[in-house]
């Protein structure tokens, strides 16, 4: 079982030359998706409301094979604006409430059989969550490799120190962390992004990749470093592009066998050739999905075809 915890909401996307588009989103939950549409068992943990927001998240969860261990809440669902530029790339603001219900007691039963853990973005940062989040890594940590993507909103989480901080405490826990380009020179200006990488790579992950848009991911591990480059697409917008990159990326070490913390030095070891072929893999995923509208990733049979 992998286990996605993290904040879901509704996109209300906009463009100059289009009328607003509505899809369900937020980065966690997509990545959830993106695992089950490459076959993988997956529960996402997150809240939602009792509304037609909420019910329209449960019904795409639910639809796409998405197992849902939380009921919702009686709280508005959140909801993000997305518009997007001349280039097709969105630019977000947040109406989000991020809190989940005391999960201790829960715990045990609820990562059961959980090999890998991720989680990220909003849920990371944003309290009263982030601390629940947190707690749910420590706890899945001994048992389960975890992966994390920063995935920083600069509109929402402004302290740009607090989000360095609380970006390290999960990069330290992390078997994986991919960050765009965007999210490293936001919360290090004075560093390029590479560099940042190899900062946190000495944090502990067995690798760290940086996606870098058109420009293609760069991954660093002990190993050393190498890049893909980017398909040439034709890009109908970027949303969704960088959870479909990270679904792909883990689903595509499941399938090498690599989930559970009896895996963790072996990840750490992992080659140049095996950290190229897998980088090929979700740059696939990612340039299916900039080509279609909203957050949709591709199948398995998509990415195999």
């Amino acid at each position: 079982m992998l286990t996605v915890i993290g904040e879901t909401l509704v996109d209300v996307v906009k463009g100059d030359a289009s009328a607003p588009r509505t899809h369900v989103g937020g980065s966690p939950m997509n990545v959830a998706v993106g695992l089950a549409r490459l076959g993988h068992p997956v529960q996402f943990v997150g809240r939602y409301g009792q509304d037609e927001y909420g019910a329209m998240i449960l019904h795409h969860l639910r639809r796409n094979a998405v197992l849902v261990p939380l009921e919702p809440d009686d709280r508005p669902t959140s909801v993000a604006t997305a518009r997007l530029d001349s280039t097709g790339a969105a630019h977000y603001t947040f109406d989000l409430l991020w809190e989940l219900p005391p999960l201790e007691k829960a715990l045990p039963r609820l990562l059961d059989g959980t090999t890998w853990l991720h989680t990220g973005s909003v849920a990371a940062m944003l309290e009263p969550g982030a601390h629940t989040v947190l707690a749910v890594v420590e706890h899945a940590h001994p048992r389960a490799l975890i992966s994390y993507d920063p995935n920083c909103r600069p509109t929402l989480i402004t302290d740009r120190e607090f989000a360095r901080r609380q970006a390290e405490k999960f990069v330290r826990l992390s078997d994986l962390v991919r960050a765009s380009d965007e999210d490293l020179r936001w919360l290090y200006p004075e560093r390029s992004p590479e560099q940042t990488a190899q900062a946190w790579l000495a944090l502990g992950p067995a690798f760290v990749v940086v996606t870098r848009g058109a420009g293609g991911p760069w991954a660093v591990a002990r190993c050393g470093s190498c890049e893909v480059a980017a398909p040439d697409v034709e890009v109908v917008d970027t949303v969704g592009a960088g959870d479909s990159f990270t679904a792909a990326l883990i689903g595509v070490l499941v399938d090498r066998g690599l989930a559970g913390s009896g895996w963790r030095e072996r990840l750490r070891d992992i080659g140049r050739t095996q950290l190229q072929e897998v980088l090929e893999y979700a740059t696939r995923a990612a340039a299916i999905t900039v080509s279609r509208a909203g957050a949709n990733p591709p199948s398995r049979d998509e990415l195999e075809y």
